[in-house]
């Protein structure tokens, strides 16, 4: 087995739509919704979550999720294993954080790894892509009773929201991208594609004029049917074509949108982070965090490697190299990091063994997951995996010391945002439901000198 950690000193709705003004009023009110199913704050919980913040009691403020769809290799990645019989072509590199090896394919990662917490025993109970990346995502198994809220959908719910622009945001996003689940659409992610080019239908095609004539008039017929009780129970429950109408109007007219403009960074700047949509997208991050953003994902794909496994993931962390170097070094940069939570992950691993066609598959039995910033323990190795593959696969788990469920990693995101993620809320089907079933991993968070 490897040495299983290594870690440095520090170790809602509105009746008219006559204004402006109160589209912006109403449409501010509307993400306040969902709150009667609340349950009081378990005062031990509080107690164990405010003991695990850091000694300034400084909460994160935004969550920025790497999404790497497909399910990188832990072993091309952040776990190699070279001159082994799993290890394939890949070989090792010493890092900025003293005793841990990561792949040769990310020379930049290494020299921030002093600024992580790498665990690299990640398990799930999900080996399908759609399942393992609803699990991941939303830190539930699939239920075909209930659609669970993404992690960014749930820090939006338990937040106000208090900027002009959506707070939940998805970059480049291809399968699941997040959810609001039983939480409701209003908390779906805005998705957007590359930020080099401007999000589409932002600007109105007719003059101002005119847009406000039509503001206008949609306004008097919606009035007219509500009066006669034709809308506001199909609003409200199924279309909400109000609360939409007016989020994207207070959206288009604010100033908060430019932050997805990473042209207007300097040359320098953008050159760090690579030319590409992913290298971009992390630094939209940046921006959009930077107004107020709760959770952003950037997505990756193309880590699905049956075949070709290492010259698939050599171009793949190449991309993924200079974009996540350049999204630590400039979140430190911009005193960030402290207030900003990054994960890196896919929905599982790959195998230890190498098939025929030089690829791996799916493999969620011990793989990768990469946290930096916030309160957690930065230049820490959690957990290890083990240098042959088990001869009963059935026993896998037998390979992973220390192992960290998926349930517990979103448990233990939760709580660095001050949150109860035992309270439970009522679901539409009557069920209540706390927001996750895991527990709080304290060998992760800082510990408190």
């Amino acid at each position: 087995m490897h040495q299983s950690g290594f870690h440095s000193a520090e170790c809602p709705s509105f009746h008219s739509m006559r204004r402006r003004s109160f589209i912006r009023s109403a449409s501010a009110a509307a993400g306040l919704g969902f709150a009667s199913g609340w349950t009081n704050v378990a005062e031990l919980l509080a107690r164990e979550v405010e003991a695990l913040a850091d000694g300034n009691k400084r909460r994160p403020k935004s969550l920025i999720f790497l999404w790497m769809q497909g399910g990188p290799s832990q072993l091309e990645t952040f776990d190699p294993h070279p001159d082994t019989k799993i290890g394939g072509e890949t070989q090792a590199i010493e890092t900025s954080l003293k005793g841990a090896r990561i792949s040769s394919l990310l020379p930049q990662t290494a020299e921030v790894m002093h600024q992580a917490t790498l665990i690299r025993s990640m398990v799930s109970k999900e080996g399908d892509h759609e399942r393992a990346t609803y699990t991941m995502k939303s830190g539930w198994r699939p239920d075909p009773t209930l659609l669970h809220p993404s992690i960014g959908a749930v820090l939006c719910h338990q937040s106000e929201n208090n900027i002009e622009i959506p707070r939940h945001i998805s970059i480049l996003s291809g399968q699941w991208p997040g959810r609001g689940g039983y939480m409701g659409p209003g908390f779906d992610a805005f998705q957007v594609g590359d930020p080099k080019y401007p999000i589409a239908n932002l600007k109105s095609r007719v003059d101002e004029q005119r847009t406000e004539r039509r503001l206008s008039d949609l306004s008097e017929l919606m009035e007219v049917e509500f009066k006669r009780g034709r809308l506001r129970d199909l609003d409200q429950v199924r279309t909400l074509h109000e609360t939409s109408t007016a989020r994207a109007t207070r959206m288009m007219e604010s100033e908060q949108i430019d932050a997805f403009k990473v042209t207007d960074e300097p040359s320098d700047v953008l050159a760090k982070f690579g030319d590409t949509p992913f290298g971009r997208g992390c630094l939209a991050a940046i921006r959009l965090v930077q107004q107020g953003v709760r959770c952003v994902e950037v997505e990756l794909s193309g880590w699905d490697t049956h075949a070709r496994n290492y010259e698939f993931h050599r171009s793949r962390c190449e991309v993924l190299d200079a974009g996540l170097y350049g999204l630590i070094t400039e979140l430190e940069a911009r005193g960030m990091l402290d207030d900003t939570i990054v994960v890196w992950g896919g929905e599982f691993g790959r195998t230890p063994k190498i098939n025929v066609a030089d690829g791996r598959d799916h493999w969620p039995n011990g793989f990768s997951t990469v946290l930096f910033g916030g309160p957690f323990r930065r230049g820490y190795v959690h957990g290890a995996t083990a240098l042959e593959l088990p001869s009963d696969e059935k026993g896998a788990l037998a390979g992973v010391s220390d192992a960290v469920t998926v349930e517990d990693l979103h448990a233990t995101i939760l709580s660095t945002f001050g949150i109860d993620f035992k309270q439970e809320l009522q679901t539409p089907i009557g069920r209540p439901l706390a927001l996750s079933q895991g527990k709080i991993c304290k060998e992760l968070l800082a510990v408190k000198g």
